[in-house]
C-alpha cells in the first residue's frame, strides 16, 4: 500500500497542501474525490492525537461502497483490531501512541435521528454533499456545533446537483476567509482515458455533461419552477405596507414542519418574508409558532384536522386548503404564473425556501403529463407556499393598478385620497 500514496494526481495535491479550515470542492465525475478523502482521513487520524473523524455519504449504503473498502486498504496495518462492519468503524493507531477513530455514516442519520450530537469532531467530510437533504438542518444544527471544542473542519465534496445548498457553500469564499473553493473537472484526472470523456460528451445533453464532467452549475433537469431565478425573484429589501399577513402550515409528520410567512401587498404580490423550517417538531410546537406570528389567516394542510382544530380553540382565522385531485398541479401553475409575471419574491434569509425552488422537481423525464405530480420530498416548503397561493387566489379577488399617490386597493375598496392630501 505505500505505492499508493504516489497515486494522487497534481490536483489532488493542491488541496492536499491547503490549509483552510473548510474546503470546499467542486468536482466533475471520476476526479478521484474518494481517494482523496480516504487519503486525508487517513492521515488526519495519525497525525492527531485521540481524533475523531466523521464521513458523511448520502446514504449508509454510499458510504459502505464508496470508502469502506479502500478506508480498510489505506489504514492498513495501522489498523487496531478488526474493523466494525456494523458500525462502519475503524480505529487506527495515531502517532501520540494513542488511538483515532474514523466512522462512516449517511446522511440519513443525521437527518432522521439527529445522529453526531454531543461528540467532538476533529474534522468532518462530506461526500456527494448536493445530494444531501436538508443539508443546511444537519449542518448548522447538528454537525456544526461538534467542531467547537477543537475548533475543527469539514471539506465539502461533491459534483453539482443544480443550484442548491452545494452552489451556497461554492460561494462562501467570498464572505468567510476560513473557505476556500476548489473547482476541477473529469479532465483534471490525468488518469481518466480521454476517449472516454470524448463520448461521454457525445452520448449527454449540454447541461448534464456540464454539470457532471465540467463541474459546472445548471439548473437540475425536472425542475418544478424553471421559472425562478435568483437574480429575479430574490430580493433584500422589503416593502413597508402590506395588505394581508399569511400563513402557510406543512405539519411535517415525516418530514421538517414548516411555517411560512408570506405577505401580500395591495397590488397582489407576493413576499414570503419568513420561514420557520425544523425537523421532529412536535404539533403544539407548529401551533404555538403560528399563533405567535399573528396571522391575518392561515391556510395549514387539511391532512391534520387536530391541529387545525388546536389552531381555531387558540383564535386563529384558519381558511380552507383544497386538497382534491388535480390539486397539486393547480396550485403549481398558480405559483408558476406568479413567478413568470414576477409577483412572487422570496427574502434572502428563507434559505430552505430558496433550497427548494431549486431542487423541487419530477422524475427524470417526466414532469409532462397534466396529472403527474412532483417528487415527494424537499417539498415542505413547496407545499406550505402553494396551501396559501392557490387558496387566496380562489377567492377571486382582483386588484386595481396603483393609484397616483402609490395606494392600491382591492377593487370595491377604493380610499378617498382627497382627505390624505
Amino acid at each position: 500500500m505505500e505505492k499508493e500514496a504516489f497515486t494522487l494526481h497534481p490536483a489532488q495535491i493542491r488541496v492536499v497542501k491547503d490549509n483552510h479550515r473548510f474546503q470546499v470542492i467542486n468536482a466533475g465525475r471520476r476526479f478521484g474525490k474518494s481517494t482523496l478523502v480516504a487519503w486525508e482521513m487517513f492521515s488526519l487520524a495519525v497525525a492527531n492525537d485521540n481524533a475523531r473523524v466523521p464521513y458523511y455519504a448520502p446514504t449508509r449504503d454510499d458510504a459502505r461502497d464508496i470508502m469502506w473498502k479502500p478506508l480498510k486498504e489505506i489504514c492498513g496495518p495501522l489498523i487496531v483490531g478488526e474493523p466494525n462492519e456494523s458500525r462502519l468503524e475503524i480505529v487506527v493507531r495515531n502517532k501520540f501512541g494513542t488511538t483515532s477513530l474514523i466512522v462512516l455514516y449517511g446522511w440519513e442519520a443525521v437527518q432522521e435521528r439527529g445522529k453526531g450530537v454531543g461528540v467532538k469532531n476533529n474534522h468532518i467530510y462530506f461526500d456527494e454533499v448536493a445530494k444531501y437533504k436538508n443539508f443546511l438542518y444537519g449542518w448548522q444544527e447538528i454537525l456544526r456545533p461538534t467542531l467547537i471544542d477543537l475548533k475543527g473542519g469539514a471539506t465539502f465534496i461533491s459534483t453539482p446537483n443544480g443550484f442548491n445548498h452545494f452552489y451556497d457553500l461554492s460561494l462562501m469564499e467570498g464572505v468567510d476567509p476560513d473557505f476556500k473553493y476548489f473547482h476541477f473537472t473529469s479532465m483534471d484526472n490525468p488518469y481518466l482515458p480521454p476517449e472516454e470523456l470524448i463520448k461521454m460528451k457525445s452520448e449527454m445533453t449540454d447541461d448534464r455533461y456540464a454539470q457532471e464532467v465540467l463541474g459546472e452549475f445548471r439548473k437540475k433537469e425536472g425542475l418544478v419552477y424553471k421559472e425562478f431565478s435568483r437574480d429575479i425573484h430574490i430580493v433584500d429589501d422589503l416593502p413597508t405596507i402590506f395588505l394581508e399577513k399569511l400563513g402557510g402550515v406543512d405539519w411535517g409528520h415525516t418530514h421538517p414542519a414548516v411555517v411560512l410567512t408570506v405577505k401580500k401587498d395591495y397590488d397582489g404580490n407576493y413576499f414570503i418574508t419568513d420561514e420557520w423550517y425544523h425537523e421532529g417538531r412536535t404539533e403544539s410546537e407548529v401551533v404555538d409558532m403560528t399563533v405567535s406570528q399573528k396571522f391575518n389567516k392561515v391556510y395549514p394542510d387539511p391532512s391534520n384536522p387536530a391541529g387545525i382544530e388546536a389552531l381555531r380553540k387558540r383564535g386563529v382565522n384558519v381558511r380552507e386548503v383544497n386538497k382534491n385531485k388535480g390539486s397539486v398541479m393547480s396550485g403549481i401553475q398558480q405559483v408558476r404564473e406568479l413567478l413568470k409575471s414576477n409577483r412572487l419574491k422570496i427574502h434572502r434569509s428563507c434559505a430552505m425556501t430558496i433550497q427548494e425552488f431549486e431542487s423541487y422537481s419530477y422524475l427524470e423525464g417526466k414532469g409532462k403529463l397534466p396529472d403527474e405530480n412532483p417528487i415527494k420530498e424537499g417539498d415542505d416548503a413547496m407545499d406550505a407556499l402553494r396551501y396559501v397561493i392557490m387558496s387566496d387566489l380562489d377567492i377571486g379577488t382582483s386588484y386595481t393598478p396603483k393609484l397616483h399617490y402609490g395606494i392600491s386597493t382591492p377593487k370595491g375598496n377604493r380610499i378617498n385620497l382627497a382627505k390624505f392630501r
